[in-house]
């Protein structure tokens, strides 16, 4: 579409910015990290500013790569391949969405290693980017993991009492199941001869081979995403990040494991992922229950929202795994909506976490007195958390659970009771946090959003009341992509159906 190579544009630019910060700002003082958090500011702006222009170039009608770049180093070793589809845009664009969102939300809170902080958030984002651009499966794996080493030097360095704790959890969990997918990696380029993830999808690996190749894939997406019972490290990390840390957690880094599934998993090893579908229903489904649970019992505002993460990745799990064109178009859908609720339920924590230096639900209590515009702000998203209709959150889940009915009954009836769970744990919260009478003497005082602040979350407020009346600009971006999976998918369980596929 265009000559100049945009997607490496939007997917360095950043590096640039943090390169910028290390050669220009010298010392540490007060001009020194102002600087910095402008330079970090500008660089996630204009990045952001480009990206759209992949959406105005963007073919919504082709299931094909579209922006394709590509430079071979090592013949098909290793080449430098990008591109973006209908099922990639939408991440990309909203990492560039989020990332300027997280630099305000950091400006005041953020007062030791200004510098350093920054340059950790623009490379993340330049590894996030690589990740949903990437058109060779070595590159996608260096973006995909490289992306742990700033996320564990943020909540290392900027995190809480038990930061260190939790960077460790968070970095061997993901590296563990990462090394079983280097491993399938080195297969599917010994069985296919490319590492080229466009002809790695129109090849046909065997159904035996499927199995152990999707087994691999899917230990290193369940941690990312993450899904029962590999999912007791988001938590910790959630709790002890920093708030723009959390902000990536829930709204980027978490949609890299559903990413996986959609890209790899099942067009890839479609024999496999029908096979496997069941067995991927009842994590979804214990994930939604179990997890919505564990919320209702949090008295950490930051625990109560990571859980319901977890419960909401379960609708995306469930939906792609109905292998039908609804349920997966639900589940990018709500992977998108995630993205832009829990990024904003995540801010609104750290609004009153910046004035308080607490997360817990007691020491809050009649907030709407003093923060009416913070209590309207978090009605707003809290309702779109729990899937209200006219907020985004609603179509995602919405489609999931219809396609999910499609398949199996009771699949759907038990996940539909995290509707009414994800009801009560939300308004739970905001009953104790916002309602009630101002009895606190620390909260008599309490100034309510900052214009910064206004600044961050009116634009995810205005994406969840948009795509909830008008879902068509998401649905129609990854309609072609997901018709495409989904005739594969088809394919596949048609044939499993007439070989009767076992376990080799």
């Amino acid at each position: 579409m265009y000559d100049w190579p945009i997607l490496s544009v939007v997917t360095f630019l950043p590096l640039v910015g943090a390169l910028l910060i290390v050669l220009m700002i010298r010392g540490d003082d007060e001009v020194a990290k102002r600087n910095a958090r402008w330079v970090a500011l500008w660089a996630t702006l204009v990045t952001f500013v480009i990206s759209l222009l992949l959406l105005a170039g963007f073919e919504s009608t082709s299931h094909e790569f579209q922006f394709v770049e590509h430079k071979a180093w090592l013949g098909e070793v290793a080449a430098y391949r990008m591109g973006v589809d209908g099922i990639s845009l939408p991440f990309l664009l909203l990492t560039t969405l989020l990332m300027p969102m997280c630099i305000l939300a950091s400006w005041e809170s953020i007062q030791v290693r200004v510098k350093e902080y920054m340059i950790c958030f623009l490379v993340l984002e330049t590894l996030m980017i690589g990740t949903f651009a990437s058109l060779d499966l070595l590159q996608f794996y260096i973006f995909f993991e490289g992306g742990l080493i700033p996320m564990f030097i943020i909540i290392g360095v900027w995190g809480g009492k038990r930061r260190i704790y939790a960077t460790f959890k968070f970095f061997l969990y993901t590296l563990a199941g990462s090394v079983l997918m280097m491993l399938a990696i080195m297969a599917m380029y010994w069985q296919a001869g490319s590492t080229d993830i466009a002809a790695l999808l129109k090849f046909n690996f065997p159904p035996g081979m499927q199995t152990w190749l999707w087994l691999a894939f899917f230990a290193s997406f369940a941690v990312k995403m993450p899904m029962w019972p590999v999912h007791t490290w988001l938590p910790d990390a959630h709790v002890e990040a920093p708030t723009a840390g959390s902000v990536i957690l829930a709204g980027i880094m978490l949609k890299m494991g559903g990413y996986g599934l959609l890209r790899f998993s099942v067009p890839m090893f479609p024999d496999a992922s029908a096979y496997f579908a069941p067995f991927v229903f009842t994590l979804s489904v214990i994930a939604i229950v179990y997890t919505s649970l564990v919320a209702l019992v949090q008295e950490d505002i930051k625990k109560l929202i990571a859980y319901s993460s977890i419960a909401h990745m379960g609708y995306v799990t469930m939906g792609i795994f109905t292998l039908t064109q609804e349920g997966i178009q639900g589940a990018v859908f709500q992977m998108v909506s995630h993205g832009f609720v829990s990024g904003a339920l995540f801010l609104c924590v750290g609004v009153i976490y910046d004035r308080m230096h607490t997360r817990d639900i007691a020491a809050y209590g009649g907030l709407v007195h003093r923060m009416p515009v913070y209590a309207t702000l978090l009605m707003a998203f809290t309702m779109a958390n729990v899937g209200l209709p006219g907020t985004s959150g609603f179509i995602g889940e919405f489609l999931t659970l219809l396609a999910a009915f499609g398949r199996n009954t009771w699949v759907a009836f038990f996940a539909t009771t995290g509707v009414i769970l994800s009801a009560a744990y939300a308004l739970w919260l905001y009953r104790r946090v916002v309602f009630g009478p101002l009895e606190k003497e620390s909260l008599k005082s309490i100034l309510d959003v900052s214009p910064r602040e206004m600044a961050s979350l009116v634009p995810l407020l205005f994406f969840t009341i948009l795509f909830g009346v008008w879902p068509q600009p998401i649905l129609d971006a990854c309609n072609a992509a997901v018709n495409a999976i989904v005739a594969r998918a088809d394919v596949a369980a048609g044939a499993i159906k007439a070989a009767s596929l076992v376990l080799p």
